[in-house]
């Protein structure tokens, strides 16, 4: 019973950092958690002197904390640098790592300038050899990336360069040989003999052994037996007749068509873009101006792998919006093979005499749609670039069925043929060798890639007690010529 005495209490207002009555589990809980708070405080206080303690003790004091910050600041960028990728989502080559140094062989200048001269003295264009070797302009062909990597490593401003050039051989990681060896090829084709005014019969295997016996005497050339040696062979039979005693060294050609698995290989050697004979389309993509379903203009009769050549054109001649031509190169040829290609939605490459061809560069600089029809053919550049995203494969059975490869392109869609020109717009400054940022410039980065590698085959080579082999030495220089044929 209560005391009439008490006065009632009044209740106290509520507030938001009141606690709620809720039976007395609130009291609970505020008293529970002070009697956890407080050894928790305790525990963290111990760790954290303990902490200190250490770190002050057993650290070594640096006099200059901020070079300390400085130091951990760039090892992070560096590491940063390490996993950066491109907007396609490929990894980019770290930007502060020093460009590699090459060292550009003086060739006496019959290996260089003096094979322009003796090309333009075959054909009239010149009477004599030059006082003034900078007035001599490297003939125009589908394999001008001689003239283009020697251009380039004589420049001064390397700015961008994945690669200097040394003066000082001891310096060098690699060593350039700028034979232009596509060039003397064919020098001595156009006229009988090949008579160069006073020079007598120019030959080419005579330049490749004369080459070879100046190499041959350089210190550098025999230090590491050619394995950090770069020489540019990219016609097909560019320097076959001593191919043997240059394949350690790194090979930059077009393809492995005239190559044996020994001789050449992805793993050591570089696949190098044709430079493209007709005119880059600027436009926008679109398909409304492209008439035309494929488009192929090309010489019909090829040896080997380009028979199929003459096969295409029997199953596609006549057929609606299918313009399908035998042509030879000429100037006539490239203005009207510029036109077709630039009004066509879809551009045939079957392989030529050797897997790759010229006109697969010109169709993505056209931003025409290839459709490659070649079942060994090797591309540059294909560690940043998916051909699956600019071309259309098909494989040289299913091609000379009559009718599939119409029907196959019909069924492509607007949208996916707009699609594939986005991407070739996108990729093609790899393939245009007057672009600073183009082709040059990746065949550079490309072959920089390569000197882990080359290191690597110095170092086993010095090494081997005993290198003798009946067969080939897959192991390092070959490339897997057997594998089965995935779906196209």
């Amino acid at each position: 019973m209560s005391d009439p005495r008490s006065k009632p209490r009044k209740p106290k207002p509520f507030s938001a950092s009141s606690p709620r009555p809720c039976n007395g589990v609130t009291l609970s809980f505020a008293m529970a958690r002070k009697s956890f708070l407080k050894p928790t405080l305790v525990t963290i206080f111990i760790i954290l002197g303990l902490y200190a303690f250490f770190n002050t003790v057993l650290s070594p004091i640096d006099a200059n904390p901020s070079k300390l910050h400085s130091t951990f600041s760039l090892d992070s960028s560096k590491s940063a640098s390490l996993l950066s990728t491109d907007s396609s989502g490929s990894l980019e080559s770290p930007s502060n790592l020093p460009p590699v140094k090459v060292y550009l062989y003086d060739l006496p200048r019959k290996f260089t300038y003096g094979v322009i001269e003796s090309y333009l003295m075959a054909r009239d264009s010149l009477k004599s050899p030059v006082d003034d070797v900078s007035t001599l302009k490297y003939p125009g062909n589908q394999h001008s990336a001689e003239w283009w990597l020697f251009k380039d490593l004589l420049r001064e401003d390397r700015y961008g360069s994945p690669v200097v050039r040394v003066l000082d051989p001891e310096e060098a990681d690699l060593f350039y040989v700028p034979f232009f060896s596509s060039l003397s090829l064919v020098v001595n084709p156009i006229r009988p003999g090949g008579v160069v005014e006073n020079a007598g019969v120019y030959s080419d295997e005579e330049m490749q052994e004369s080459l070879m016996e100046w190499l041959e005497g350089q210190l550098y050339w025999k230090k590491n037996s050619g394995w950090d040696h770069v020489f540019i062979c990219q016609d097909p039979n560019a320097l076959y007749k001593v191919i043997d005693r240059i394949k350690n060294g790194v090979l930059l050609v077009s393809d492995f068509g005239r190559l044996r698995p020994d001789q050449a290989s992805l793993v050591k050697d570089l696949i190098l873009p044709y430079s493209h004979r007709i005119n880059s389309f600027n436009g926008e993509i679109g398909v409304q101006e492209r008439k035309s379903l494929l488009f192929f203009m090309g010489n019909r009769y090829r040896k080997e792998g380009g028979k199929i050549r003459d096969e295409l054109f029997q199953v596609l001649e006549g057929k609606a919006d299918v313009i399908i031509k035998h042509g030879t190169q000429s100037r006539e040829s490239r203005r009207m093979a510029t036109q077709g290609m630039h009004s066509s939605k879809f551009c045939l490459h079957p392989a030529g005499d050797t897997p790759s061809a010229c006109r697969l560069f010109d169709a993505i600089v056209s931003l025409c749609v290839p459709v490659i029809v070649s079942d060994s053919i090797e591309l540059p550049f294909e560690d940043v670039i998916d051909y699956r995203k600019i071309a259309i494969f098909v494989d040289s059975a299913s091609a000379v069925k009559q009718g599939y490869l119409i029907k196959k392109l019909r069924a492509v869609s607007q949208e996916r043929i707009l699609k594939y020109q986005q991407e070739l717009k996108a990729v093609k400054h790899y393939f245009e060798y007057e672009d600073p940022n183009g082709t040059v410039n990746e065949i550079w980065r490309q072959v920089s890639l390569k000197v882990p590698l080359i290191k690597l085959m110095i170092n086993r080579s010095k090494r081997l007690v005993q290198w003798s082999l009946t067969e080939p030495d897959c192991s390092c220089l070959c490339s897997n010529r057997t594998a089965t044929l995935t779906s196209l």
